[in-house]
């Protein structure tokens, strides 16, 4: 068999460098250079004209509350929906809430604004979300009445959404985005919890979740660190549905930090610093800050690979405070904290290519028959698109990220590196050269 070795030279040279760029798609190049920070800053100022977006707020004014915020989102789709010529749909789904006892102390309708933009390949059931909240709150979560800007926190994710939904609606791509601002998230993650349910149950076929919270800010308090060039990516190492034998498994391959989860953060740093400039993905290897939560959690739960972008240092004076002057100090999450050139950078890094990429390969095994000092592979094509080729990853087990890649036309290679000490993994690339996510290889017996 004749095997195909191109060394692509993707070597880390330091924590602080970006990985080596391969190829840039001109499309996505495009898209990315059109995310406007002017836009962006007209998108908060206007959610936060809206007085509060506590999900307990009004929904029967039209000028201030969850409901006239929602609905002005879904003018936003629909306006987008007329550029597209109505290839992205959206909508308000909505539910009946009940009270809860803890965060939800009446019966509200739950409702969540959602935009899909059709994959124009129908045999690809792939499904991207990209999401951030649209409620917010003051110091007291249950306070529904007094004014709540939630210009970051979390209209910053809000703005991000509507951004990718305003550039991405105006292209084609063959698997299915969804764009959603979900309700409920400071009362207990509940929109995003309806979603993932109501996906789980429907069987969407969801390849990864893009949670935007808390990601428009440059600043720390106490710390007064100062920076906008980096952007935090939270993940899971291992899925709580990984129990038995896949729990052994995960064990007996060393592969605690390859869950799926784990391995979209390591994909989104590759392709997100490619794409966008004088910005550093930091993964941290947590599925949300210490001892919190996000709306990308109830999809882990559920066995969805999701993962959270967060600016790379909070200000805990503009989060959940009350709008007041205190010690010379202003509290609030109000618009003039924000820096609109780091979200314009970190709203970009939900354009990387996974969309136009072609679906995972099939069946990635590595052969185990006989002790070696080298690696084989062997793989079947994926189930969608066209693929040019397959680009085969490795990285040292102490690596956060893949360190070197080798491209083949072939679905086998034979690799000079031990198992013992590299871990390996195979994409799909197109003829535009647009990678899949990988796939870790397991044992073919």
């Amino acid at each position: 068999m004749k095997y195909v070795f191109i060394f692509l030279a993707i070597i880390l040279s330091g924590s602080a460098m970006s990985q080596t760029i391969i190829h840039r798609d001109k499309e996505i190049d495009q898209m990315v250079k059109e995310v406007n920070k002017d836009t962006l800053t007209k998108y908060i100022d206007k959610l936060v004209s809206f007085g509060t977006r506590n999900t307990l707020s009004t929904q029967s004014n039209n000028a201030r509350g969850i409901g006239a915020a929602r609905n002005w989102v879904l003018q936003k789709f629909n306006e987008y929906s007329k550029q597209s010529n109505n290839k992205l749909s959206a909508y308000i789904d909505t539910v009946t809430y009940p009270a809860d006892g803890k965060r939800v102390d009446r019966k509200i309708i739950l409702g969540n604004v959602v935009a899909i933009l059709k994959g124009t390949d129908t045999s690809d059931k792939r499904i991207f979300v990209i999401s951030g909240h649209l409620d917010g709150m003051r110091t007291n979560v249950m306070d529904s009445v007094a004014d709540a800007p939630g210009a970051n926190d979390d209209a910053s994710g809000c703005a991000a959404v509507l951004e990718c939904a305003r550039i991405m609606s105006k292209h084609q791509f063959p698997a299915t985005i969804v764009f959603v601002t979900v309700s409920g998230e400071e009362q207990g993650l509940l929109g995003a919890n309806f979603m993932a349910e109501k996906a789980k149950k429907e069987n969407w076929q969801i390849e990864a979740v893009l949670n935007n919270d808390i990601m428009g800010s440059n600043n720390s308090n106490e710390t007064n660190i100062i920076d906008n060039t980096r952007l935090r990516v939270f993940s899971e190492g291992l899925s709580v549905n990984d129990t038995g034998k896949v729990a052994m498994n995960i064990r007996n391959l060393g592969l605690e930090n390859d869950g799926n989860a784990r391995q979209l953060a390591r994909y989104i740093k590759e392709v997100g610093e490619r794409y966008v400039e004088n910005l550093e993905i930091v993964m941290v290897y947590r599925n949300d800050r210490f001892l919190r939560g996000g709306d990308h959690t109830p999809y882990v739960q559920r066995g969805f690979a999701a993962v959270r972008f967060t600016e790379m240092n909070e200000n805990y004076y503009h989060q959940h405070q009350d709008v007041r002057v205190e010690n010379n100090i202003q509290y609030g999450d109000l618009p003039e904290f924000m820096d609109f050139e780091y979200l314009r950078k970190n709203t970009a890094v939900n354009l990387a290519n996974l969309a136009k990429a072609p679906s995972k390969p099939e069946e990635v095994k590595v052969e185990v028959k006989k002790l070696s000092n080298s690696t084989s592979l062997q793989w079947k094509a994926p189930k969608t698109g066209k693929t040019k080729g397959y680009y085969v990853l490795i990285r040292e087990t102490t690596s956060a990220v893949w360190q070197k890649k080798f491209f083949t036309e072939n679905t086998e290679i034979k690799l000079p590196f031990s198992k013992d000490n590299y871990f390996f993994a195979v994409q799909s690339i197109t003829e535009s050269g647009n990678e899949s996510l990988p796939v870790v290889p397991l044992p073919a017996r």
